[in-house]
């Protein structure tokens, strides 16, 4: 582990915690300090769920270290029993009460508890918050499920969907619908709103849809060793993706039901007049393995943009990233550090970033477009809006997203090339404020840009004149930051202090060549 100001993934007891939230009568017990205990903050405030999430803590302090921490877990337990009546526990530490090697969940197991206790063994210094997810789930299903005969109907769960789940509420929905236009039931879907009885029901239904592998493969993997459920291995996010998921679910049940396209404009408008100027963008995309595998496919296929890198930051999906990475031509980044990931996106300088909210700061900063395609993610990322990933509908909410920061940042682009403009220019103010009076010294007269406008800081040894500024200016967005330090380094190299109009041309013709 390392200190860092931002990470992808948070320790596996929070993947724990995602999948208790996501269900209903069944509680988390955790071992931790006090400063362990920020559930609330990460499910009521950024996913903006309207109940707190099912965690008790024993919330030791550094007095509690030299007395008996272990009646204090036990005493919580017996507690967290008793205030919310819950159908079953899973019981686990935090990685800072990992350290004291109190074994919660021997210590649950000896209470003689008349509800199920589910043990988790989730090594927090050696794996992160996906696989302690994925690995939570599996135990609670590996604990609960029990056999039983097949529904009379073809029915399939759902596995995957969890608390903190990008869009996993409305792919849920949207999947539901089109596996129901194939004459397709639900028998359950968990973990997202399931209870433990339905955990119990899993294997009465006929396949699995695996929706999330990142969340739901080990518990899939089970299903079909112990029970006989095969389960499905493409996810439906896109239009090809969607195409292939309803020829393989037509393949294991032999259901010949076809879905409605009749929303579907996605290839309809990735083909018009509107979106030609958009075929050939140069996009970098990160996230988790999943969406980058699926938004990759959708970039070159569907939409004609280049796919210049790809990477993922949980390291259970690198084998798979590698190798896409191989077939498109590009190298795999496979890494959890942000600063790794800025690099590469400035050594590339791609026109647009599908990302997570990181590299939404970091295309902030850089000046390249982005797009959030995966988790992690922040509050804008859960609307309250219908906006799926999956099937026909998640297509064209997936249009959307890639074609509107493109659209804006084009519409900024033109704004800056008529920067000298009467209208348009830096202290004129937003034209529908028809109050705003344009500040006299810096009209379309050709003073000097305001400090504040400038694209990034200028190293201290060289200064930009004002006619060579103005230049850069009318360079596009997506590839100004580039020209910049070009410049910057062709003007050191040279050993000049002043760029110029002429320097900044001297450099472009010496970096074309």
């Amino acid at each position: 582990m390392k200190l860092t100001v931002w990470t992808y993934e948070g320790p596996p007891h929070v993947g724990a915690m995602r999948v208790a939230t996501a269900m209903k009568g069944l509680h988390y017990v955790l071992h931790a300090p006090q400063g362990d205990t920020y559930a609330d903050l990460l499910f009521t405030m950024i996913e903006r769920r309207n109940h707190r999430p099912p965690v008790s803590y024993t919330t030791f302090q550094a007095r509690d270290l030299g007395a008996d921490t272990a009646t204090l877990f036990k005493t919580s337990c017996q507690d967290a029993v008793d205030r919310f009546d819950p159908e079953a526990i899973i019981v686990g530490a935090s990685c800072t009460a990992e350290l004291i090697q109190d074994d919660p969940a021997g210590l649950a197991e000896t209470m003689g508890l008349s509800i199920p206790v589910i043990p988790l063994e989730l090594p927090s210094y050696s794996r992160k918050e996906n696989f302690g997810a994925d690995e939570t789930f599996y135990q609670i299903v590996r604990s609960l499920a029990q056999p039983q005969e097949r529904t009379a109907r073809v029915t399939c769960n759902i596995l995957g969907p969890t608390a903190l789940g990008f869009r996993a509420r409305d792919d849920v929905e949207e999947l539901t619908g089109l596996l129901s236009e194939m004459g397709i039931d639900i028998n359950v879907v968990a973990p997202l709103n399931a209870t433990p009885s339905d955990i119990a029901r899993l294997p009465a239904a006929h396949f699995n849809v695996l929706l999330s592998p990142e969340t739901g493969e080990a518990a899939a993997r089970f299903l079909e060793k112990n029970h006989n459920q095969p389960f499905t291995k493409v996810v439906p996010i896109g239009v090809g993706a969607t195409h292939d998921f309803i020829s393989e679910v037509a393949a294991i049940t032999g259901v010949s039901g076809r879905p409605d396209e009749s929303r579907l404009r996605m290839p309809w408008w990735s083909r018009s007049v509107d979106s030609t100027y958009l075929t050939g963008k140069r996009v970098f995309i990160f996230g988790d393995g999943t969406h980058v595998a699926a938004q990759a496919r959708i970039a070159r296929d569907e939409m004609g943009f280049e796919v210049v890198g790809i990477g993922c930051y949980n390291r259970e999906m690198a084998r798979p990233i590698r190798a896409l990475a191989k077939e498109y031509g590009v190298a795999a980044l496979i890494t959890d550090d942000y600063l790794e990931v800025e690099a590469a996106i400035e050594n590339l300088s791609p026109e647009m970033i599908l990302g997570t909210q990181m590299e939404r700061h970091i295309g902030k900063r850089l000046g390249i477009p982005c797009a959030v395609i995966s988790a992690p993610v922040h509050v804008q990322d859960f609307p309250a809006r219908y906006s799926p990933q999956v099937g026909f509908e998640g297509a064209n909410v997936i249009f959307d997203t890639l074609i509107h920061p493109l659209v804006m940042g084009l519409e900024e682009h033109l704004l800056t090339m008529f920067r000298d403009d009467f209208e348009f220019h830096d202290a004129a103010g937003p034209s529908h404020h028809g109050g705003h009076s344009p500040l006299p010294e810096a009209g379309a007269s050709g003073g000097s840009l305001p400090a504040k406008m400038k694209d990034e800081a200028v190293p201290d040894n060289v200064i930009w004149l004002s006619d060579a500024e103005r230049e850069l200016k009318k360079i596009p967005f997506f590839v100004r930051g580039k020209a910049r330090r070009n410049t910057e380094a062709f003007a050191t190299e040279k050993g000049l202090h002043e760029i110029s109009l002429d320097t900044l041309y001297e450099a472009k013709a010496h970096y074309a060549r």
